[in-house]
């Protein structure tokens, strides 16, 4: 039995460095998370505004005929409206064009989800781990030993929630992004659909009384 809590014991150890290591990686992950976010949030912060004051003010077909990629940098969204716009009204395309954004959106959301679960139970995981050590040193009188893997299970824990904290705040701001992003894309789509449909019935209306005058 003692040979199975000590191999355990060394297993556990041995895995602090490792744990450690991705906690680093992760940090730096964060870190670039927040320089994307912040200029993601600058650009659609103009973007978004130009696209929601045009679709406001005019008609969405007046608003497509006059779209131009060029005038929106960057914006996903801007993409997606100009593939929308150049799909010849294909119902199937439409629905498409609609399920890859989600595909995109759940793409971007996925690194922060990663930071949220990874970041708190790394930090769980380099707080336990050296509490072996620290009690081990605490039986023997050994407080400088002890003392310095408290100091490691602090410092990982304070690391592994401010990775966390990180990916829950940049997750929850950009889920309401997408979502309107997705919501502007559906009415988008919905009304060339509708307007396809007036002017199909609008068409056979037409030929109708044309063959009746005929007649």
């Amino acid at each position: 039995m003692d040979i199975i809590t000590n191999w355990l014991y060394w297993l556990t150890t041995g895995l602090l460095v490792p744990v450690i290591v991705f906690l680093l990686i992760l940090f730096i992950r964060s870190l670039l998370l927040i320089g994307g976010f912040y200029g993601t949030y600058i650009n659609r912060t103009k973007n978004k505004q130009k696209i929601k004051k045009a679709i406001d003010n005019i008609a969405v077909n007046d608003f497509l005929v006059n779209f131009q990629l060029t005038k929106y940098q960057n914006s996903p969204l801007a993409t997606y409206i100009d593939k929308i716009k150049n799909n010849n009204l294909s119902k199937a395309l439409l629905n498409k064009l609609i399920g890859d954004y989600e595909i995109f959106a759940d793409s971007d959301l996925g690194k922060s989800k990663s930071l949220t679960k990874l970041g708190p139970m790394l930090g769980l995981m380099g707080t336990l781990i050296p509490m072996g050590p620290a009690l081990v040193g605490l039986a023997s009188g050994d407080v400088a030993t002890m003392a310095h893997n408290m100091q490691v299970a602090f410092a990982t824990t304070v690391l592994g929630v401010f990775i966390g904290a990180i990916g829950f705040i940049t997750l929850q701001i950009k889920q309401r992004w997408y979502t309107d992003d997705m919501n502007t894309l559906e009415y988008i789509a919905d009304s060339l659909l509708e307007t396809t449909q007036v002017k199909l019935l609008n068409n056979k209306s037409e030929y109708g009384k044309e063959k009746v005058i005929a007649n």
